[in-house]
């Protein structure tokens, strides 16, 4: 592995017509300048309906409760993230002429964020999903109409932006697209050498990664994700969920890490880099095969927002770069670190994985190491879970702030994992 280099390259060449201009190119023209750059997100906009009992639900009868309209989808939650705190993504998708269309573009248009990506006609259904939580703000049910997403974020609809996906600092896509339309769009991302961000979305689509696996830099599942992650990449049902017999006997973070290590290895030995697996009020493990990818990353060509300036100087004041002592290794094995999660008086628990992805990508384009970003992941994380909304609506630079002040240290988690950091 040479430098800093956090993506694998494809040497196919792909029909002009068809994929657009190179990013040098474009230069050239004046159509693209340095620093000019945009994080690009594609995947859903959905609509989420979120019913929360007041008591507990008795079944074939209605329940006393409330029930929101809340802006989702796992691309547009992370972008609206991102967007909070400096770093304008640009936003590929597709919703339709109806309410909650509207709704969603509504909202999208009062934040000033592009909507040229933003397919739109009368024949796509806006995707819509329906939330029912128990009373402590887990998920009980839920039920899906999110079909659009696959139908009309096309393969030909991604390479319209070709130049957006080359000019790009990075390139982040959920598992919401078809396995078509993530291979497209990774190609493009890495023949201009644009990382690009995987978020598994769930169970059953986390295990399209077999076929982007060797464009993707940084990956963020949940433990079930990650098992289902590295069974699709092993091509056999090789790891088992983790079992719980009692669910009242929590497991030590050793115990946890040592029963994914395993599906860990397998990601990075498929050339992911980085793999930041979301613990719920475990916190977060941060894993690579090499140190250096830990705290040494700056994603090119960032489009520099004096919000996005704000938030480096704001994290490097208060979480300097210590970056990583003494670090050694036994064969074969990666290097990993926990961080724990922060406190919070829980609301409701979605949106916090969405966050701290939004966050994480947001500070790195800020110019702020691996380390540095997944701390502000994890502030971000900790206001989603005590807000009503997938994105926090004051979700600020000053919050963030302060409850980074709050963070304990992150830890080492192996015998030959000695270096820790300030968060």
């Amino acid at each position: 592995m040479e430098g800093n280099n956090f993506q694998r390259i494809s040497h196919q060449q792909s029909e002009p017509a068809r994929r657009g201009l190179l990013k040098s190119d474009l230069a050239a023209k004046g159509e693209v300048k340095d620093g000019e750059g945009e994080a690009v997100v594609i995947g859903g906009m959905v609509l989420d309906i979120n019913a929360t009992p007041s008591v507990p639900a008795k079944p074939r009868t209605t329940t006393p409760g409330k029930v929101l309209y809340a802006l989702g989808g796992v691309a547009r939650n992370v972008a609206e993230c991102m967007s909070k705190l400096g770093t304008k993504p640009y936003m590929i998708s597709a919703v339709g002429l109806d309410m909650a269309g509207n709704l969603l573009l509504e909202q999208w248009k009062s934040a000033e964020l592009s909507t040229e990506g933003i397919q739109r006609h009368q024949d796509i259904e806006t995707a819509v999903v329906c939330n029912i939580f128990d009373g402590k703000g887990e998920l009980a049910a839920a039920v899906a109409s999110v079909d659009a997403i696959e139908k009309f974020l096309t393969p030909e609809w991604v390479w319209k932006f070709s130049w957006k996906i080359r000019s790009s600092p990075v390139l982040m896509v959920d598992a919401n697209l078809s396995s078509p339309t993530l291979e497209a769009a990774c190609q493009l991302a890495a023949e201009s050498k644009t990382p690009v961000w995987f978020e598994p979305v769930s169970v059953a689509k986390s295990k399209r990664i077999a076929s982007v696996a060797k464009y993707v830099s940084f990956a963020s599942p949940n433990e079930d994700e990650l098992i289902a992650m590295a069974n699709a990449l092993s091509s056999a049902d090789v790891f088992s969920p983790i079992k719980r017999e009692d669910i009242h006997i929590k497991l030590s973070v050793r115990s946890l890490f040592q029963m994914l290590r395993p599906a860990i290895q397998v990601l990075l030995e498929k050339g992911i880099k980085v793999i930041v697996v979301t613990l719920g009020s475990d916190g977060v493990f941060l894993c690579s095969s090499e140190k250096h990818e830990f705290d040494s990353l700056n994603f090119r060509d960032v489009k520099s927002h004096s919000f996005s300036r704000q938030l480096y100087e704001i994290v490097n004041s208060s979480c300097h770069r210590n970056g990583i002592l003494n670090v050694t290794r036994s064969k074969g094995s990666f290097y990993a670190l926990h961080f724990p999660a922060l406190s919070a008086s829980v609301v409701r628990l979605t949106g916090a994985g969405d966050c701290l992805v939004g966050g994480t990508i947001a500070s790195l384009c800020a110019g702020l190491d691996v380390m540095q970003s997944v701390a502000v992941g994890i502030a971000s994380a900790k206001a989603a879970v005590e807000a009503d909304s997938n994105v926090p609506a004051k979700h600020c630079l000053t919050n963030i702030a302060a409850f980074i002040s709050l963070g304990p240290i992150a830890q080492r988690i192996e015998q030959n994992i000695n270096f820790s950091y300030c968060i």
